[in-house]
C-alpha cells in the first residue's frame, strides 16, 4: 500500500477514473510546497517576464519629457509620438544592457589598444551582484520546499559574513588553506542562526516566520555592537568598521585584476548544483519534499519531522552564510553594519521569480542583478530614472506569482493537472511490497 503525500493520511485513493483537478491559481504554498505547475512553466515565466519589460518601457517613455511633449500633438503629428516614445523606451534598454552584459561602445577601442576589461566590465558587475543572490535565494528557497518559510536570511547572511570575516582578519593560514576555512566558517556562521530556528521549530513548535524575523533584528544590532568593541573595529578609527580581510583569505579573481568577478560565482554555482542534488538525488531531499507536501503522511511514513525541520535550516542558513562569506571575502572586504544590504529581503523575491528550482532561482539572480547593474548605466546615460528599475522587477514578479492573470492575457490554454502531473513522491509504509 502506498500514499500519496499530498492526501490525507486517513484517505483511500480513488479507485474510479481519475479526473483532473479543478483549475485554479497555485497559491503561495503551492507554488513552493507542492510545485504545482498549470500550463508550460517556461512559457509563462517567459511571458511574464516580456510583459514586464514591455510595461516598464511604456513607463520609460512616458515618463519623459519629451515624448510627453510629442504625445500633446499626437492627432497633428500621430508618427512622431510614436517614434519618440519608441525612441525613449530603446535607448533607455539599450544602455541598460551596455550596463549588465556587454559595452558595445568598447569592443571597437578594445580592438584598437584599448582595455579589454571595459568591455566584459558589464557581465562582471552582473555576476557579482548575483553571486549572493543565488545563495540567499537557496537559502529561502529551500525550507519553502520542506513547508517552511525563512524570512531570516538576512540574519543567517550577517552571521555567516561575521565568521568569514573574522577568520579573513584575525587568522593567520597560508595562503589557499586560509581562504577555504575562512568560507567554511561562513557556512558554519549561518548554519548557527539557521540551526537556532530549526531546533527551536522543531523542539517547541515555535513560528519559524516569527523567529527568523526578530532573529533578524538580533544578528543586525549584535553585528553593530560587535564592530563597536575595540577587539573587532579598525585600529585608528572611531566609526564601527572592522580591519580588512588579509589577502591571502580574499576569493581569487577569475580574470584578472581588471574585472571584479570571482570565486564567489562558482561557490554559488556550486551551492545551487548541490541544491539541485539533495532535492532530487539524495534522502534528505526526499524526506524534505515529503515533509512540505504533507507532514502528517510523512510521520506516519517514519520520517522524523523535527530532524528534517532542523536539518532543513542548518542548510538553508549555511547558504545565507556563504553568501555573506562572499561579499565579505570577495568583494568588500571587511565588515560594515550595512554589510548585508537588502540581500535578504531579494533572495525571497527572487526565489518567487525562480518557482522554487534551483536552475530557476540562478536564472532569476541574473536578471535580477542585470537590472540592477544596468540601471546605474541607464540612469548615467539617459537619465531615466533608477526607480524604474525596481517598478519593472516588481511587476514581473506580480505576473510570475500570478500564472492565471499571464494565461488570461496571452488566452493560453491550461493544462490538466492530475495526480500524474503533479510531482509528488509517495511513501510506502514498513512492510509493504
Amino acid at each position: 500500500m502506498t500514499l500519496l503525500a499530498g492526501e490525507p493520511s486517513g484517505g483511500q485513493a480513488p479507485t474510479g477514473p481519475e479526473q483532473p483537478l479543478r483549475e485554479e491559481g497555485p497559491g503561495f504554498r503551492q507554488v513552493f510546497v507542492e510545485g504545482i505547475v498549470y500550463g508550460n512553466s517556461v512559457t509563462v515565466t517567459a511571458l511574464a517576464i516580456v510583459t514586464g519589460i514591455v510595461l516598464g518601457g511604456l513607463l520609460i517613455a512616458f515618463s519623459d519629457p519629451h515624448v510627453l511633449h510629442r504625445w500633446a500633438h499626437l492627432f497633428s503629428a500621430p508618427g512622431a509620438a510614436f517614434s519618440s516614445a519608441w525612441d525613449s523606451a530603446s535607448s533607455a534598454y539599450s544602455a541598460m544592457f551596455q550596463g549588465a552584459v556587454v559595452n558595445i561602445h568598447s569592443v571597437g577601442k578594445a580592438f584598437h589598444g584599448g582595455s579589454i576589461s571595459s568591455v566584459f566590465s558589464p557581465i562582471s558587475e552582473t555576476l557579482v551582484q548575483a553571486t549572493p543572490l543565488i545563495l540567499a535565494s537557496l537559502a529561502v528557497m529551500l525550507p519553502f520546499r520542506a513547508g517552511l518559510f525563512n524570512i531570516g536570511a538576512t540574519g543567517q547572511f550577517i552571521g555567516g559574513a561575521f565568521l568569514a570575516g573574522w577568520v579573513g582578519f584575525g587568522v593567520s593560514l597560508p595562503p589557499v588553506i586560509h581562504v577555504v576555512v575562512a568560507v567554511l566558517a561562513g557556512f558554519a556562521g549561518g548554519a548557527i542562526v539557521g540551526g537556532l530556528v530549526g531546533a527551536l521549530r522543531a523542539r517547541t513548535g515555535a513560528n519559524e516566520v516569527i523567529v527568523t524575523i526578530m532573529l533578524n533584528y538580533v544578528m543586525e544590532y549584535l553585528l553593530l555592537y560587535l564592530l563597536g568593541t575595540a577587539y573587532f573595529r579598525r585600529p585608528g578609527r572611531i566609526d564601527p568598521i572592522s580591519p580588512l580581510v588579509q589577502g591571502t583569505a580574499r576569493l581569487p579573481h577569475l580574470f584578472g585584476h581588471g574585472l571584479r568577478v570571482n570565486a564567489g560565482i562558482v561557490v554559488a554555482l556550486a551551492g545551487a548544483a548541490g541544491v539541485a542534488w539533495l532535492l532530487k538525488r539524495s534522502t534528505f531531499g526526499f524526506e524534505f519534499r515529503a515533509i512540505g507536501f504533507n507532514p502528517r503522511a510523512a510521520r506516519t511514513a517514519g520520517i522524523d519531522i523535527g530532524r528534517g525541520y532542523t536539518q532543513v535550516f542548518l542548510i538553508a542558513g549555511g547558504l545565507a552564510g556563504l553568501a555573506g562569506a562572499c561579499v565579505v571575502l570577495g568583494t568588500d572586504f571587511t565588515l560594515t553594519p550595512q554589510v548585508y544590504g537588502t540581500y535578504g529581503i531579494d533572495g525571497i523575491t527572487v526565489a518567487l521569480l525562480g518557482r522554487g528550482a534551483p536552475l530557476g532561482v540562478v536564472l532569476a539572480a541574473l536578471l535580477y542583478a542585470g537590472l540592477h547593474a544596468g540601471g546605474v548605466q541607464m540612469q548615467a546615460s539617459t537619465q531615466t530614472p533608477v526607480d524604474i528599475v525596481t517598478v519593472i522587477q516588481a511587476v514581473i514578479v506580480l505576473f510570475v506569482a500570478a500564472p492565471p492573470l499571464i494565461r488570461g492575457l496571452y488566452r493560453l490554454r491550461a493544462r490538466p493537472v492530475t495526480s500524474e502531473t503533479r510531482a509528488t513522491p509517495t511513501i510506502t509504509y514498513v512492510g509493504d511490497p
